[in-house]
């Protein structure tokens, strides 16, 4: 049930936007167990200063404009093993096969309860029972 959101700079190319797609869903199939076919994201792309990090860096970590921001919401019960497996797998293989720096692969989980999505008409297809 995710739905990802994925902001790169406006220079990032359609390969590269491609590829960080694909990671991001492999990594959450392959790692967090989430459904074949349950690949719903939105790419944005941004103008230069239109994605906001410290400059100076955060916990020891230095950003640059190549920063990937990545969202992904999904449903609560996942535990921190799953996560770590998670963001390590989603930031080596972003650099393996895009050459992005794994320090600038920024990820943020949002976890919902199951009855917070409607995949369609009008409806609670995860109803409580």
């Amino acid at each position: 049930m995710p739905l990802v959101r994925i902001d790169l700079g406006s220079s990032t190319d359609p390969a590269t936007s491609s590829t960080v797609c694909d990671v991001v869903y492999d990594a959450m199939t392959s790692t967090a167990k989430v459904p074949a076919h349950d690949k719903f994201m939105v790419v944005t792309k941004h103008d230069v200063g239109d994605l906001v990090f410290p400059r100076e860096g955060y916990l020891g970590i230095k950003y640059t404009p190549g920063i990937v921001l990545i969202q992904v919401t999904w449903n609560v019960g996942r535990g921190t093993d799953v996560k770590k497996a998670f963001y390590r797998k989603v930031a080596d293989d972003i650099h393996a096969k895009t050459g992005i720096r794994k320090e600038d692969v920024w990820i943020n989980l949002v976890e919902v309860s199951p009855e917070n999505w409607s995949f369609g008409s009008g409806e609670m297809q995860y109803a409580p029972k």
